[in-house]
């Protein structure tokens, strides 16, 4: 959640950020009404038991008919601090609930805007000209089918659309991919984790994305939800503790599977792989100082384009538009790859930066330093995460490297984790 103090001292630039995000301005005026109405309800109800402890020293003194007068003043004043404490608690509760519904602050810079306003920031890599080389390309199913990679049919018996079996060389493809990347995060100092993906409410609930997401899993008889992503665990890791930062941010690297409803999806995608309910994921997540988020973000940006340039794909660098950042993310940046069937770019890639606004939902603070050494107070640190392999990149492999006779070509630097395999025959 945003810091309620700040949006206090600077409302203007909350509304701004609404009008960038095509939201609502009047919820800053709400969230500060809800503010102060908390603010006077306390006040009243300290103020009220302040005079119950005053009065109940008068009747300790007092004796006779003034003591029974001072009792019944006691005893009405008894049910007002109940009542002014009532006040005080739904006060306060109404201010979490706005407070938790009213999205991020946007950074400077964000384009305005819904889903199409996108700015390219940057193209990378060349879009073979097939028809120069004088065959159509085949689409990633197919080409999938064709060398016994993936298995829709069986996938769709067993478990429903949009469910599918990862067989031979196409379950290979995913875990040589998921481990170059693991490797990739190794080097750049990440901590591997293998995540639950069942979560308490309180930890999806942190992320920001029951409130903003309808396509998570819930399972009702055990009040759990099915993670989208392994950022709602490695979000909730932390919560409630105090982090030292002081040797630099704290990255980690998530390999889970992730679930989706993919609701609002309904015939889009519904051929092969590219939306599908459930994946694989390889997510970096980093906690760091509120001061370096933006630097963080833009190396959590380096890694995946990285990553995209050892499979060899052209792509392109989005920075997202207000509207379609989400509750939580104050800038947003997606790696679209080419998929040549489509003839358009398709995400791949995803990083935000949510500086303190998981951090200040999960309380998840950094203990600072004072000027002389010593120990200073707590704050919110800031969250990031970022994409650095997914099921999803099998789709932009195989288009992109496919050749004239149904083959694809292995990535240079993906042979050493398929024992040196350079072509992928058909079956």
């Amino acid at each position: 959640m945003i810091d309620i103090k700040d949006l206090i001292a600077d409302p203007e630039k909350y509304r701004a950020s609404q009008r960038d995000r095509g939201a609502e301005e009047s919820a800053v005026d709400v969230l500060i009404e809800a503010s102060e109405a908390r603010t006077a309800a306390i006040t009243r109800f300290e103020s009220l038991r302040a005079e119950q402890k005053a009065q109940g020293k008068k009747v300790a003194k007092a004796q006779g008919e003034e003591k029974q007068t001072l009792l019944e003043q006691v005893k009405q004043l008894a049910a007002e601090v109940k009542a002014a404490e009532a006040q005080a608690d739904n006060a306060a509760e109404r201010l979490r609930a706005v407070q938790a519904s009213f999205p991020n602050l946007i950074h400077d810079g964000v384009p305005a805007g819904g889903e199409d306003d996108f700015i390219i920031l940057r193209t990378e890599g060349a879009v073979r000209d097939f028809a120069a080389e004088g065959f159509e390309p085949k689409d990633h199913l197919e080409l999938a089918e064709l060398l016994g990679a993936v298995d829709m049919q069986r996938g769709a018996k067993v478990s429903g659309s949009r469910f599918y079996f990862l067989t031979g060389i196409g379950a290979r493809l995913e875990l040589a991919m998921m481990q170059m990347g693991l490797d990739q995060a190794l080097e750049a100092g990440f901590t591997p984790m293998i995540t639950p993906t069942l979560v308490r409410p309180e930890a999806m609930a942190g992320t920001g994305y029951l409130e903003a997401h309808d396509d998570v899993y819930h399972l009702e008889r055990d009040d759990m939800y099915l993670v989208g992503t392994s950022e709602v665990a490695l979000a909730g890791y932390h919560a409630d503790e105090i982090l030292d930062l002081s040797d630099g941010p704290a990255r980690y690297a998530g390999w889970s599977t992730c679930y989706r409803r993919e609701a609002g999806s309904h015939g889009k995608d519904t051929r092969g792989i590219l939306r599908v309910h459930q994946f694989n994921k390889l997510e970096m997540f980093v906690y760091c100082a509120a001061e370096e988020s933006k630097a963080e973000h833009e190396r959590l940006l380096g890694w995946e384009e990285q990553m995209l340039a050892k499979m060899e794909l052209p792509y392109r660098v989005i920075d997202t538009a207000a509207g379609d950042l989400g509750l939580s993310a104050a800038r947003k940046f997606d790696c679209e790859a080419w998929v040549p069937t489509q003839g358009t770019y398709r995400e791949l890639t995803s990083t935000s930066d949510t500086t303190t606004f998981q951090a200040r939902r999960l309380n998840i603070r950094e203990r600072t330093v004072r000027a002389d050494g010593g120990k200073g107070p707590t704050r919110p640190v800031a969250m990031l995460n970022g994409t650095l392999a997914t099921t999803r990149w099998i789709v932009a492999i195989l288009e992109n490297h496919q050749q004239a006779d149904g083959s694809v070509r292995v990535p240079q630097a993906l042979r050493p984790y398929l024992g040196g395999l350079e072509v992928i025959e058909p079956k």
